[in-house]
């Protein structure tokens, strides 16, 4: 079922499907909430939530403020806490008291958020090639030249970049099809992407986030991840509540829509366990 909500005047998309424990799941950027379908199909017995984050495939951007990275003053910014709101206002939207979190990439980012906001609303969290440290001087320079390029030439050349190298090497040779199957998820205008950009930029230091949660933690990290390392994500093992870490030596940072098979048993099994 595919359902709309409002938040903070934007009109925002999600998909619901299966019955069983509530779990919400948010995408990474700059995808939508297919990304988690291949996945799904493997992990039966669960209540999915899927939402479009702000922005991105169905959902509306809407009006978001300007300033606040400073390398960029003039951009417009979607914050972590923005993203926490929007999904705080679907649960409601849903009566949902609590549910089980997924989140990758720049939905992790926003778990750790909404943890901050509303952590009575969070059972357990699960992270997949996502990670707790901000960007550092590299990762700034980086967003602002992302900025600069989009700017200048629009998402498309973006876009064809990122489809190519989120991926890992060993699934761009074994999987070609993925390349297009991603490619096709990214449908965010220029000015989405800007404003993600310094969003992500923004975003807070959240290692010391890690020590308050005091619930089950799942990690997985991708050996061939060219964005989030291993070792950045061995942090979340500090974890007060425990925290259950894989590995997948041969998937890039799209894990579960690279390996959706894979990926989807060790969280059904890590949910049985809940």
């Amino acid at each position: 079922m595919t359902a709309a909500y409002t938040s903070d005047g934007g009109r925002l998309s999600y998909v619901e499907q299966g019955s069983g424990m509530p779990v919400v799941f948010l995408h990474p950027t700059p995808l939508n909430h297919e990304y988690w379908l291949p996945m799904l199909a493997e992990t039966p017995g669960v209540r999915a939530i899927v939402p479009d984050l702000r922005g991105h495939g169905a959902s509306e951007l809407g009006e978001l403020p300007v300033g606040g990275f400073a390398r960029v003053p003039d951009a417009s910014v979607l914050t972590m806490g923005q993203i926490a709101r929007d999904v705080l206002a679907l649960m409601d939207t849903l009566e949902l008291e609590a549910a089980v979190f997924a989140g990758c990439s720049i939905g992790g980012y926003a778990l750790l958020e909404l943890w901050r906001q509303a952590p009575q609303r969070m059972r357990a969290l699960a992270f997949i090639c996502s990670k707790p440290q901000p960007d550092a001087e590299a990762g700034l320079a980086k967003r602002a030249e992302n900025i600069a390029r989009i700017r200048r030439e629009g998402v498309d050349g973006f876009f064809d970049t990122m489809a190519n190298s989120l991926p890992g090497p060993t699934t761009r040779e074994r999987n070609p099809q993925v390349i297009s199957g991603v490619r096709s998820q990214m449908t965010v205008p220029a000015e989405g992407v800007v404003a993600v950009q310094a969003g992500l930029a923004l975003r807070p230091d959240s290692v010391p986030t890690v020590a308050t949660l005091r619930m089950p933690v799942l990690s997985i990290a991708g050996g061939e991840d060219g964005s989030i390392s291993p070792s950045e994500m061995e942090a979340f093992a500090a974890a007060p509540g425990g925290c259950i870490c894989h590995v997948l030596r041969d998937v890039g940072h799209l894990a579960a829509f690279e390996q959706p098979a894979r990926v989807g048993k060790l969280v059904r099994d890590w949910l049985r366990v809940l």
